[in-house]
């Protein structure tokens, strides 16, 4: 009887033999049925893969994404039914394949692409009513805690992530400026939104997002920080959810 481990590495290698064992429906070898099945197992991996990294297909151009994903596919083979979460480990993937390294920005996007699927696939949360932040005195809200929808998703980055996604996404938009651009991601209704963020910004949400007490979060921020402007932006996405005074 065939083993699954020998099983699974025919099914998504072309170069692997077909598992001894297998018969077709005359009980005959299935060595043709076999690689019928393996080519399609294949397209549809790379066609969720296709799917998933839209820009990280445009920066690399159709062919040369096609083989890199036949190489993830055998390193990495779905670990869940659901191809929505199929290419979690693209971003590794990405950061330890040699003839790549020159583009250092790709796993980031990898990061980004994933983030937004997370996000479009993430549980409702109903979002805190505005006017229950706007009345608590400034003296309250400092030592507040935040809670967050689960659609909310923070990439940070040192490339100027949001313009190269942007860049290769929308038709006419401007080319990326040479500044590290973290990205925000909120989902006020059903698709999610991208935002660029300042360093200070980013360093200040993650700290939020760890739990921590908004005057602690702001002293994270390393550079100037407009807060009124940054729970402005995560109110109208929709972000919080809660606050614990």
């Amino acid at each position: 009887m065939t083993d699954q481990t020998e099983f699974r590495a025919a099914l998504l290698d072309a170069r692997q033999p077909v598992p001894d064992g297998l018969l077709d429906g005359h009980g005959g070898g299935a060595g043709k049925r076999f690689s019928v099945y393996r080519n399609n197992v294949a397209v549809s991996l790379t066609e969720a893969l296709q799917t998933g990294f839209p820009v990280l297909r445009k920066l690399l151009g159709l062919g040369n994404f096609d083989q890199l994903a036949g190489l993830y596919l055998r390193a990495h083979p779905p670990a869940s039914p659901l191809m929505m979460h199929y290419g979690a480990q693209m971003p590794a993937f990405l950061e330890g394949f040699a003839p790549l390294q020159h583009i250092g920005y790709l796993p980031d996007i990898a990061r980004l692409e994933l983030a937004i699927r997370a996000s479009y696939h993430a549980a409702d949360a109903d979002p805190m009513d505005a006017a229950k932040l706007a009345a608590i005195p400034a003296e309250t809200l400092s030592t507040a805690r935040l809670q967050f929808a689960p659609a909310l998703k923070l990439v940070r980055s040192p490339w100027p992530l949001f313009d190269i996604w942007r860049f290769n996404s929308e038709a006419g938009a401007p080319k990326p400026q040479a500044v590290p651009q973290p990205v925000l991601i909120t989902r006020p209704e059903f698709d999610p939104i991208p935002a660029p963020l300042t360093l200070a910004e980013a360093e200040c949400l993650a700290a939020l997002l760890e739990g921590v007490r908004l005057d602690h979060a702001l002293a994270a921020a390393t550079g100037p920080l407009d807060l009124t402007d940054l729970l402005s932006r995560l109110v109208r996405g929709q972000a919080i959810t809660d606050i614990q005074t």
